[in-house]
């Protein structure tokens, strides 16, 4: 049974779920450190003039040091998600499959929850189902009770889990530690990101951009680009 454990994200890129696709279990692993700089609150579309990023305000009160995942709360005092909506709207409305996904996007902004990690995780699973991602099961860090620090804790969850197998992205060789997966029996993986290239609206091609950016522009093709 193979496992992946990846912090929640707002609309990944496709590298992200391509690791959803190839899980078994897929743990938002939402119970950590929040990281102020990260992807968990902002990506990137495409514009005529480069990419641009979509930031979540994230209500801080100073600064985030301590603040889990889980905890960090949405800034509603904002129009974060008009401001959202119309920019996708404005960049994307020429694209060929952007009048398909209009209805979810008009609900998905309408009326967030307070909580980041709840947003982010409920967009994540719908977005995987629009992709055809249907088969993985999908659980959250903070719901399993499982403490423990940096690998012993990724191996107590994934042994909780009765995973065989993890799969993790390739900079996360800097800081695993192999022997402790081998010492459980857990074969221990690394994805490579390799993606075939796809029509964008605007030039220069980058392949690093929201999950969106491929929806609208390949429709009911877009897992095809995913897969390679």
């Amino acid at each position: 049974m193979r496992a992946v454990i990846l912090q929640p994200s707002y609309i990944p890129w496709r590298g992200y779920f391509d690791l959803i696709r190839r899980a078994d279990v897929f743990v938002f692993y939402d119970d950590v450190q929040y990281d102020k700089h990260g992807w968990r609150n902002r990506n990137r579309v495409k514009t005529p003039r480069g990419s641009h990023w979509l930031t979540i305000p994230v209500r801080s009160r100073g600064a985030t040091h301590g603040l889990l995942i889980k905890d960090a709360q949405t800034n509603g005092e904002t129009e974060w998600p008009r401001k959202h909506f119309e920019t996708l709207r404005q960049l994307y409305a020429p694209a060929p499959y952007f009048s398909d996904y209009l209805p979810w996007l008009e609900t998905a902004y309408a009326d967030p929850p307070p909580l980041l990690a709840d947003y982010t995780i409920a967009t994540t699973i719908e977005l995987a189902g629009m992709l055809g991602i249907t088969s993985t099961k999908f659980l959250r860090s903070s719901t399993l009770g499982i403490g423990g620090r940096k690998t012993d804790r990724l191996v107590a969850i994934l042994q909780a889990l009765g995973a065989t197998e993890y799969l993790s992205g390739p900079s996360a060789r800097d800081y695993l530690e192999p022997e402790k997966f081998l010492a459980a029996g857990i074969d221990l993986q690394y994805i490579e990101y390799a993606y075939p290239e796809y029509p964008q609206l605007y030039p220069p091609y980058d392949p690093f951009v929201t999950i969106l950016d491929l929806l609208f522009m390949t429709g009911g093709d877009a897992l095809r680009y995913i897969r390679g």
